[in-house]
């Protein structure tokens, strides 16, 4: 549901024309979330700007010469179909690179096409179950939980977009196209593990799994008087800082504080003491006193403070626009800066089968063609 819009969009950012094929009844999350229209849901919004979108019924023949037609003369086929759905609709890669050779084929799924859970059914949930990531929440909540955003999504969809640019990359050298498969299980499993192997990293193991500094429930924001603080003091300098602010200069001279190996191993005592000293100030007090300073902190935002940060205003990270029947809506600006190719948001979010003329006329449809498929019973006719 998210994981391929994440990415298509991602692309469709940095200057990609991307088409969005659609069923007739239009994308899932067309209808999860508030809404001023039918089928513009919010979660449709934010995950499907700067693309187009076509409807075409792939359960009829019709449907499948369509797409077939779009695929041969596109660079990209990005999709998330088991395989067996798709080879029953000739989507494998074998077929379509027949005709496109140069295609690059981006097959997204759950666990991938080998192995001994080829082909099960995956959602954002499962995968942080699978990957071990709602297992680490026990040190904070006491059993198992899952992350409050949709991260295996989010995270598998950035995979796509660059495996998807690395692939054309080789496509520009070579003219060859391939495919590319990017399994959520993996690439959720090898994100935990890059801090959390630890000790099995070598063979045979040298001690246990988990980085536990940050597998800890002391891991958390330090209460001010009035709000909370995230406070990282880290370098010697820091630290120097840090207790010279709070007036206790005479705590570096503590062995537990003295040095960075040492505040590695007593880093639960290193998490007490700020948390006393912050314990002190207000929130307000505590910028005042830190703004100056090179020590890494920040207040903790709210998800309706990030509308007003004044950071995130001063970069233009919100940008306003019209969408001509949504009204007024708030985008989050693509997070990369370019100095030669800058990302922007090429287009609004679609309204579910706006741009099927458009796309079939491309494609070298005739008038009267696109007619017939545009009829209410036609293969690119979109549900009320």
């Amino acid at each position: 549901m998210i994981f391929g819009p994440v990415a298509g969009q991602y692309l469709g950012d940095m200057g990609a024309d991307v088409i969005k094929l659609e069923p007739p009844e239009g994308d899932l999350t067309r209808s999860i979330g508030p809404r001023r229209s039918p089928k513009m849901a919010a979660f449709f919004l934010t995950s499907n700007r700067s693309k187009r979108s076509i409807v075409v019924d792939l359960k009829r023949p019709e449907g499948r010469a369509i797409l077939q037609k779009l695929v041969a003369k596109t660079d990209v086929l990005l999709h998330s179909m088991r395989t067996p759905a798709a080879n029953r609709l000739g989507l494998d890669y074998k077929t379509l690179s027949a005709t496109n050779p140069g295609l690059v084929y981006c097959h997204l799924t759950g666990y991938g096409d080998d192995g001994l859970y080829a082909g099960r059914p995956a959602y954002d949930d499962i995968i942080q179950a699978a990957s071990g990531l709602a297992m680490l929440q026990t040190v904070v909540a006491g059993q198992p939980r899952f992350i409050p955003t949709i991260v295996a999504d989010k995270i598998s969809g950035v995979h796509a977009a660059y495996a998807i640019v690395l692939a054309l990359m080789h496509r520009m050298r070579t003219g060859e196209g391939q495919q590319v498969d990017v399994a959520m299980f993996e690439t959720m499993a090898a994100f935990n593990m890059l801090e959390h192997q630890w000790g099995h990293v070598f063979e045979p193991p040298v001690g246990d799994m988990g980085y536990l500094p940050v597998a800890t429930a002391a891991r958390r924001p330090y209460k001010t008087k009035d709000g909370f603080l995230a406070l990282l003091p880290y370098s010697d300098a820091h630290w120097n800082s840090f207790f010279e602010l709070a007036g206790e200069s005479h705590f570096m001279e503590d062995e537990r504080f003295a040095t960075f190996a040492a505040r590695q191993k007593h880093f639960r005592d290193v998490w007490d003491e700020i948390e006393r000293q912050v314990a002190r100030k207000t929130n307000a007090e505590w910028l005042a006193l830190l703004s100056p300073q090179d020590i890494p902190f920040s207040v903790v935002n709210t998800l309706e403070d990030l509308t007003t940060d004044p950071h995130l205003q001063s970069v233009k990270f919100w940008e306003m626009m019209e969408h001509p029947t949504e009204g007024t809506l708030r985008m989050p600006r693509n997070a990369i800066s370019m100095s030669a190719t800058p990302p922007q948001i090429t287009r609004p979010p679609p309204n579910l089968g706006e741009h099927s003329a458009e796309i079939l006329r491309e494609f070298d449809y005739a008038d009267d063609a696109i007619a017939q498929l545009l009829a209410p019973s036609g293969v690119c006719a979109p549900q009320p």
